[in-house]
């Protein structure tokens, strides 16, 4: 039987019921096998590690490389295909996939499920791209470049995911015009479960913003936007002159992890 003969309704199924949640502990490498591009929709076809598939029915979620997708067809053991939407097409790096491409892959947590790393939604918010690689000894950093306005919910020691992964931003640092870099700090672990070794400069990663630290920056922007008002020029100046801006005012406090 085809593949894609068997495809039903594809995205990430949610209800109001029960809303698809990851841990950012990626699970393991799979491998794009086919891809079919029709008009508004791409459909992957993926290789599963040994094991990852247990059990894994159509309409299951799974993060691919940190966007949820919902299974639309299991033609044989080790495979499943799923659907991508145009949205989703345009917004993450799925777009550009080819048979071949490795990514990482965690199925939907259970209930009750130990949260290793931190929630995610696998709903992507922002294309970051690598713009430096360095390797201290048994260390491997990635600088991570982000567009304005993203760069004001990154904050060191913060969490952030990126391509699935749940990782603490070990610096970051912002322009004024509200683009920027973070960087993180990966393990040997993390790379041997992942396909961040495989990344050099000007590769595109996925971004998922942590969500209560948006909504924390967001809700403290707009009260001081609000309460301040025609002062609001005066403030921004008097901590442009000392190296600061209003990101710095709405930081939220940080938590251990």
């Amino acid at each position: 039987m085809d593949w894609r003969s068997v495809a039903v309704a594809g995205g990430c199924r949610q209800s109001l019921k029960l809303l698809a949640m990851f841990t950012g502990i990626v699970q393991g490498v799979a491998q794009v096998r086919a891809v079919q591009d029709r008009p508004g929709l791409r459909s992957l076809l993926l290789q599963f590690p040994g094991g990852f598939d247990r059990d894994l029915q159509i309409g299951a979620s799974v993060s691919v490389d940190g966007v949820c997708l919902t299974v639309t067809a299991r033609p044989e053991a080790g495979l499943a295909a799923f659907d991508v939407m145009q949205q989703s097409l345009a917004l993450t790096t799925l777009g550009s996939l080819v048979a071949g491409s490795p990514i990482n892959v965690e199925r939907a947590a259970r209930d009750g499920a130990e949260i290793g790393g931190h929630p995610l939604s696998g709903h992507v918010d922002v294309v970051g791209r690598v713009v430096q690689v360095t390797r201290p000894e048994n260390n491997h950093v990635l600088r991570v470049e982000l567009p304005a306005p993203w760069m004001r919910y990154v904050f060191a020691k913060g969490y952030i995911a990126v391509n699935g992964a749940s990782l603490t931003v070990a610096d970051a640092q912002r322009a004024p015009d509200g683009s920027g870099w973070f960087e993180v700090w990966l393990i040997p672990e993390t790379l041997r479960m992942t396909t961040f070794g495989q990344k050099a400069e000007g590769s595109a990663l996925n971004i998922e913003i942590e969500r209560s630290t948006k909504v924390f920056v967001d809700t403290v922007r707009a009260a001081i936007d609000e309460r301040l008002g025609p002062l609001l020029p005066a403030l921004q100046s008097l901590l442009r002159q000392q190296g600061l801006s209003l990101d710095e005012l709405a930081r939220p406090p940080l938590q251990p992890k």
